[in-house]
């Protein structure tokens, strides 16, 4: 099947949300430009990880003089629906572009190379997937003012935020069903 790659520059929005209920959620990134929106389903720890390398990105930016407007709230509208799942991603990459002044992130979807164990990937050598590769993963490509990467990171936090609550005693999320506890020795919390 010949590669989708599904460009984003610059998107009329671009938000992560989720779901479900907390403890089965499934997260999403959404990217609509007019009446073209995709949807990709990715893990909670990529949103983190995502929305905590792009503030890393921000504040490094702003140390180096350039200037990020921290003011721009983040979208609170929900994700549009229906919504359908174009892939899950396996791969995200996050750059910035210095000539432009704007943020690239480009999520990739998972392939059987992402889903081998992480001893059989320390002993093998994976080919890197190139960018014009006719017959690679899909691809989501969004660039991003820098306001705009500030309020995507702020709800995405909220987003990840809002699961459960952790356990005031070992931090696991904790179960509406009962918790055991750890560091209380398996008693329920």
């Amino acid at each position: 099947m010949s590669r989708r790659v599904y460009s984003f520059d610059p998107p009329d929005r671009f938000v992560c949300g989720a779901i479900g209920q907390p403890g089965q959620r499934t997260f999403f990134l959404q990217a609509s430009k007019g009446q073209q929106v995709v949807s990709v389903a990715l893990e909670k720890v990529q949103v983190a990880a995502l929305a905590e390398r792009l503030a890393a990105l921000l504040l490094s930016l702003r140390e180096r003089g350039v200037d990020v407007d921290w003011s721009r709230e983040p979208d609170a509208l929900p994700l549009v629906e229906p919504v359908f799942e174009q892939f899950r991603v396996g791969a995200m990459t996050l750059s910035w572009d210095e000539g432009r002044e704007q943020v690239l992130i480009e999520a990739r979807e998972m392939t059987d190379a992402d889903l081998e164990d992480e001893e059989d990937e320390a002993d093998e050598e994976i080919a890197p997937v190139r960018a014009d590769d006719a017959d690679g993963p899909d691809l989501v490509r969004v660039t991003l003012e820098l306001a705009d990467a500030q309020a995507f990171v702020t709800r995405a936090v909220a987003v990840v935020r809002a699961g459960r609550l952790p356990c005031p005693n070992c931090g696991e999320p904790l179960d509406p069903h009962g918790h055991f506890c750890v560091r209380r020795n398996g008693y329920a919390h």
